[in-house]
């Protein structure tokens, strides 16, 4: 996901697998994790010997489809590492995955969703940015591996209808309550397990030799209360870690990384235990040196991070209707970012006087948002943004946008912030067990005719 979008990168794909081994109208979506599609590369002819394994209502599945994904499902196990289970058993399961898949297929084309090139056009691009490479470059790769881009395409128009059709279908039945939010949140501060606590700390370590001399440790005592002094004053402290550290963490402004308290020294975490997010520890001594610390982000392990990037976003939503096609909204919020860029529009106008969402009024302001807030494809471009930058049109399940990112800033959730940032999780949580649920419903529904092998 959290909660993400179903556009597998080229990792997930077996052929491609040898060069990797939402607020004012946008709801936020979660993937499902189990049952998720995965898309699959099929290359060369079928089996000579094909035969129909299972008919799902009137379309069968063939032998050589399974085949390919069990291919799929085993390299992806071999390269993760993983124990590979009983091959009739994981073959099994292969078939059982891709009857679901048909099943809610055929659901969503019954019921009218539609993809149309230019989704799948995005999905190719976003495949091919997040393997840091051109739509070109990942064309290529295909055909070297023996894939053929129409079925690579096929099976990404299938991954997109699968989504829209659980984003429709499953994420509406997942609630999360007030009391649920009380009680995990009871159960994390009763947690007094020192495992159960994740601090990220920044330090500081003015290196103290073996065999320096009395004089020698208070100057090196001195020098780390300089650098105490001066980032109490309100210096950067990633630029004091570039001046006075010994330590090999500079590069990352000291930074220790998030983990749980037992993996710290225990002096480090007597140190800033009673330390809030922020809060510089007095100068620690250890057997290396002199260490000056500061908490960077300290949090219960079973919670989700109390710090957050903020983003702040405008955008113009065009809805598709019988009147307005995908493509010619698409062209309109082209012409539109051509108008601003050049300065012959301002966006906050063009979004008053266009854009069909609650938050055109605003001039398409839709304030500060925290990660998780939007829907995923409308989040991964936001991201990508900097300020005062604008998008190229992309589609989501309520249409099509452009997008301004206005700034962005790092802040503290407030308790509201917090408590939503839990539901977020539980809701995370529960999704899985839904979609699995929703799923044994519509398997349930269809006529599946399991057939035995003729050879």
């Amino acid at each position: 996901m959290t909660h993400r979008l179903f556009l597998l990168s080229i990792a997930s794909v077996a052929l491609l697998a040898s060069f990797t081994s939402h607020a004012q109208g946008l709801r936020p979506s979660a993937s499902t994790g189990i049952g998720a599609p995965v898309l699959r590369v099929q290359s060369g002819p079928q089996l000579q010997a094909d035969f129909i394994v299972a008919v799902v209502n009137s379309e069968p599945i063939t032998n050589s489809e399974v085949q390919s994904e069990l291919q799929r499902v085993l390299q992806q196990l071999t390269q993760q590492r993983r124990a590979v289970p009983d091959r009739k058993e994981l073959e099994r399961q292969v078939l059982e995955s891709l009857i679901n898949q048909k099943v809610q297929l055929q659901l969503a084309r019954e019921s009218g969703i539609r993809v149309d090139e230019a989704a799948v056009d995005q999905a190719l691009q976003n495949i091919a940015r997040q393997n840091q490479m051109d739509v070109g470059e990942l064309q290529r790769r295909i055909a070297a591996e023996g894939g053929v881009l129409s079925q690579f395409r096929a099976q990404l128009r299938d991954q997109l209808m699968l989504t829209r059709l659980r984003e429709r279908d499953v994420e509406p039945r997942v609630r999360v309550s007030d009391l649920e939010v009380d009680q995990y949140l009871r159960e994390q501060q009763n947690n007094k397990d020192p495992a159960a606590i994740e601090i990220n700390l920044a330090q500081i370590l003015v290196n103290v030799p073996d065999a320096a001399t009395s004089e020698q440790i208070s100057a090196l005592q001195a020098k780390a209360q300089r650098a105490l002094d001066r980032a109490r004053a309100g210096e950067d402290f990633g630029l004091l870690v570039a001046e006075f550290s010994d330590a090999s963490d500079r590069s990352n402004g000291g930074r220790l990384g998030l983990r749980t308290a037992d993996r710290y020294p225990p002096l480090f975490i007597e140190a800033t235990q009673s330390l809030g997010v922020g809060e510089l520890a007095a100068i620690v001594r250890s057997g290396a040196g002199f260490h000056v610390l500061k908490v960077v982000e300290k949090k219960s392990a079973g919670m989700p991070a109390m710090t957050t990037t903020q983003s702040r976003a405008r955008h113009i939503l065009l809805r598709v209707s019988p009147q307005l096609s995908e493509a010619a909204a698409r062209d309109k919020l082209n012409e539109f970012k051509k108008r601003i860029v050049a300065g012959q529009a301002d966006f906050a106008a063009l979004a008053r006087e266009n854009s069909q969402d609650g938050s055109a009024a605003q001039g398409g302001d839709l304030g500060w948002a925290n990660p998780g807030m939007f829907v995923p494809e409308f989040e991964e471009v936001m991201n990508r943004l900097v300020p005062s930058q604008i998008s190229d049109p992309l589609v989501s399940r309520f249409g099509v946008h452009l997008i301004q990112l206005v700034e962005r800033r790092s802040a503290t959730l407030n308790p509201r912030e917090q408590r939503e940032s839990v539901r977020a999780m539980l809701r995370e949580k529960k999704l899985d067990e839904v979609y699995v649920n929703w799923a044994q419903e519509q398997r349930g529904r269809a006529y599946v005719e399991l057939r035995e092998s003729p050879l």
